[in-house]
């Protein structure tokens, strides 16, 4: 699974923006798909991750209610929407795949996702 990172940029606090990840390759409609973040200077973390059925979903809790993970099978990609936008949100984001077991495996942990996208800037401006 090759996959690619779209639709940083910059918002206000409060403000909203959607990332883009799109893949190429077979499997995907039985991979896990997570998004992980890094600031400058702070280790990455996890932020979402949804089943490759798309009916499981989890998130970080600093961003529960705010960020909306979503996936279109049909067109190999997924989406995070981000509302409600703070100063600490900005980093790097990058989505990566995981080989699902069952259609509602979700991971949290970086090192399960072998396959990972280059990562897009958003930042929010105070």
């Amino acid at each position: 699974v090759q996959l690619q990172a779209s639709g940083g940029g910059l918002a206000q606090t409060g403000g909203s923006l959607r990332v883009s990840c799109a893949a190429s390759g077979r499997t995907f409609g039985r991979s896990v798909i997570g998004w992980f973040r890094q600031a400058l200077g702070k280790e990455r973390e996890f932020v979402a991750a949804i089943s490759w059925s798309g009916a499981n979903t989890y998130y970080k809790d600093s961003v529960k209610g705010r960020f909306t993970i979503s996936r279109d099978n049909a067109k190999n990609s997924v989406y995070l929407q981000m509302n409600s936008l703070k100063p600490e949100d900005t980093a790097v984001y990058y989505c990566a795949a995981g080989v699902a077991v069952t259609g509602n495996d979700v991971f949290l942990q970086g090192g399960l996702y072998p396959y990972w996208g280059q990562g897009t800037q958003v930042t929010v401006s105070s």
